[in-house]
């Protein structure tokens, strides 16, 4: 069912700074560098800066767990008590995303890698 945690994604407000910040920490340069999006790999693990976030209600950084099919992994999750935060969306590419709301208030990513 999943990969584990491979993406988190940081709601920034400033993209170039953010962006500047996160490639000094990570040592790395972006392997996506579009003004909606700024992606670093490091060691494996995707870190994400959306300069929409905030405006799509993240409150802080959400932890994406990798799984094979987003829509039944998003149904399993609700039928297990979570509220649903966002339903299915392709992102670009083919890639999916959805997440819900544990019944403690913390976020849960879905991501369903491209084909």
């Amino acid at each position: 069912m999943t990969e584990g945690i491979k993406t988190i994604i940081y709601p920034v407000k400033d993209l170039a700074t953010a962006k500047a910040l996160y490639g000094q920490l990570s040592g790395v340069d972006p392997y996506m560098d579009q003004p909606y999006y700024v992606g670093f790999n490091v060691a494996g693990q995707d870190v994400g800066l959306d300069p929409h976030g905030h405006d799509k209600g993240m409150t802080g950084p959400v932890a994406y767990w990798h799984v094979e099919d987003v829509q039944a992994s998003l149904q399993a999750l609700l039928e297990a008590g979570a509220e649903q935060l966002q339903d299915v969306k392709d992102v670009g590419g083919g890639k999916l995303i959805a997440s819900v709301r544990d019944a403690d208030g913390n976020v849960i990513g879905l991501i369903q890698p491209a084909r």
